[in-house]
C-alpha cells in the first residue's frame, strides 16, 4: 500500500484532477494512513515504550507541519489563520478525542482505566503551557494588530516551544522513562510486552523505511485532496477554520487508531502517551516551523484564539487536570472529554 500510494502520488502531483481521481486519492490516503499505523507499531514494538509512542507522534506531526506550510505557501492571506486552526484542532482532538476514547475503552474493559499520573500530568502540564503561550497569549498582546505576535514575541514563542518539547522528550525517554510506561490495575509498572516477541532488527528497519514512505504518501495525497476539501467547505458555506479541522483529523487518524488498539490491550498509558505526545509535538514543532516559514511568506500569521475557543481550551485544561491527577478514570471522565470534543466540532461548523 505505501508503494502504490507513492506511485499514485507521482502520477497525480501538480495536476488538476476530476472528482473520480480525487476519490481514488482519498482511498489510497486512507490506506497509507493505516499502513503508517501498522509500521509505526512494528517499530514501537521493537524499541519499546515510551519510544514507540514518540516515533508515531513525531512522524504524524511532520505530516501536519508539511501540510500547513505548503498550504500556507499556496493560500496567501486567506491561510493566515491555518496554523492556529490546525494546531488548536490537534490539541482538541488529542486532549479530548484521543484521551476521551482511550479512557472510555479502557474503563469499559476493566471498569477503571489505570495509568501513571506522574508521566501523564507532567506531559499535560507541558501541553497546557505551550497552548497558553502559543494560542492564548497572542489574543492579548498589543505590539501587533490583531491576534498575532510581534517578531520578537514570535521568536520567543518558537524558542519556548522547542525548549519545552526538548525537555519533555528528555524526561520521557531518559530521565524518567518509568513514568510513561503502562501500569497494571495494581499500579505496577509493565516494562515489557506480554503478547509477542519483538520483531528482529531487519524487520523493524524495513518497517521504518515503509513508515517513511507512508508518511510521504500521506502528505502528498492529502495535499492533492486539500483543494477539493477547501472547495467543499466553501460550497457548504462553512467557516474557513473547518479546513484546519479536516487536516488535523486526517493526520491524527493513525494515532487515534493506535491509541484505541492500545486501550483495548489494557495499555491506557500507551494511549495517553500517544495523545499527549501528539499534542506536545503538534505545538512544539509546528509553531517553530511556521515561525521560520513566516519569514518568506506574505501576510500576517494569526495565532490567537477567539473567545469561544478560549473557553474550550480553559475547560479542557481544567477537566484534563482533574482527570489525570488521580491516575484512575471511569467511563464518566471519558464521556466528559468526548463531550468537550463534540462541542468543539459543533462550534467549528456552527460558530
Amino acid at each position: 500500500m505505501p508503494l502504490l500510494a507513492l506511485v499514485l502520488l507521482a502520477f497525480s502531483w501538480g495536476r488538476d484532477m476530476p472528482g473520480a481521481v480525487v476519490a481514488l486519492l482519498a482511498v489510497f490516503l486512507g490506506g497509507a494512513v493505516l499502513a503508517a499505523v501498522h509500521h509505526a507499531e512494528v517499530v514501537a514494538h521493537r524499541v519499546g515504550e515510551p519510544f514507540g509512542s514518540l516515533v508515531l507522534a513525531v512522524a504524524v506531526t511532520i505530516i501536519e507541519v508539511a501540510l500547513i506550510v505548503t498550504l500556507m505557501a499556496d493560500g496567501g492571506e486567506k491561510s493566515a489563520s491555518l496554523a492556529r486552526d490546525t494546531v488548536f484542532a490537534a490539541v482538541m482532538i488529542t486532549l479530548n478525542g484521543i484521551v476521551g476514547i482511550s479512557l472510555l475503552v479502557g474503563a469499559l474493559k476493566r471498569k477503571v482505566a489505570v495509568f501513571n499520573p506522574e508521566g501523564s500530568v507532567s506531559a499535560f502540564g507541558a501541553v497546557a503551557t505551550l497552548a497558553g503561550l502559543s494560542l492564548a497569549l497572542p489574543t492579548f498582546t498589543t505590539s501587533a494588530p490583531g491576534p498575532e505576535f510581534s517578531p520578537t514575541q514570535l521568536i520567543f514563542a518558537a524558542l519556548a516551544a522547542v525548549v519545552i518539547y526538548g525537555l519533555f522528550v528528555l524526561t520521557q525517554t531518559v530521565r524518567h522513562r518509568d513514568y510513561f510506561l503502562p501500569v497494571t490495575q495494581e499500579g505496577e509498572v509493565i516494562d515489557e510486552d506480554e503478547h509477542a516477541d519483538p520483531p528482529s532488527a531487519r524487520v523493524a528497519a524495513v518497517s521504518l523505511g515503509l513508515l517513511a514512505v507512508s508518511l510521504v504518501a500521506v502528505v502528498g495525497l492529502a495535499k492533492g485532496v486539500s483543494p477539493t476539501i477547501e472547495a467543499g467547505v466553501d460550497a457548504a458555506g462553512l467557516p474557513a477554520s473547518v479546513v484546519g479541522v479536516v487536516i488535523a483529523l486526517m493526520v491524527l487518524l493513525p494515532e487515534s487508531i493506535a491509541a484505541v488498539r492500545a486501550a483495548r490491550r489494557d495499555r491506557v498509558q500507551t494511549s495517553l502517551n500517544l495523545g499527549l505526545g501528539s499534542a506536545m509535538a503538534s505545538i512544539g514543532l509546528t509553531i517553530p516551523a511556521v515561525a521560520v516559514a513566516s519569514i518568506w511568506m506574505d501576510g500576517p500569521l494569526l495565532l490567537g484564539l477567539g473567545a469561544t475557543h478560549m473557553v474550550l481550551l480553559v475547560l479542557t485544561v481544567a477537566v484534563g487536570t482533574l482527570t489525570l491527577v488521580p491516575g484512575r478514570a471511569t467511563t464518566l471522565q471519558g464521556g466528559v472529554h468526548l463531550s468537550l470534543f463534540a462541542a468543539y466540532l459543533v462550534l467549528a461548523v456552527s460558530p
